[in-house]
């Protein structure tokens, strides 16, 4: 079980594969990752101060409704 002929053979032919099958990919333009970089971006912020403000909420009732601080 070493690096033999067929595992060099065998990695040789992976990598042609590989980038046989890389050719083939239809990549977004500049426009397109821009745009969907902003989205992301803007649904995780939005996300975020749901969350933190549900939070607050949550906490504040808990407070009540327990009687802790």
């Amino acid at each position: 079980m070493g690096w033999g002929p067929n595992k060099l053979r065998e990695l040789r032919t992976f990598f042609a594969e590989v980038r046989s099958e890389l050719k083939k990919v239809t990549w977004p333009s500049r426009q397109e990752v821009y745009a969907t970089t902003i989205v992301v971006i803007a649904t995780t912020f939005f996300f975020g101060f749901y969350l933190y403000g549900l939070d607050l909420v949550l906490s504040q009732l808990f407070t009540r409704v327990l009687g802790t601080r």
